[in-house]
């Protein structure tokens, strides 16, 4: 699945998923939302962000939570 306003650059903060290459990741949105903080709120403290960005890291944060690593069994 593409995500047109998701940019991943190894250049760029460390090679986190970012808000359309703005160096705001996609982590720093999630955490606001999960802080109870509005949409409102979020693009007042990012004025670059748009409503679709904040619905676009949410799209990409449960798109993230469906891969899983499942841990190898070790034999002791």
């Amino acid at each position: 699945m593409a995500f047109d306003r998701i940019s991943i650059d190894s250049e760029k903060m460390g090679g986190l998923p970012c808000i359309r290459d703005l160096r705001i990741p996609v982590s720093t949105v999630l955490g606001q939302l999960a802080a109870n903080r509005t949409h409102q709120e979020i693009i007042a403290d990012f004025p670059e962000l748009e409503e679709e960005d904040i619905l676009a890291a949410l799209e990409y944060g449960a798109a993230a939570v469906q891969e899983r690593e499942l841990p190898l069994k070790t034999s002791a």
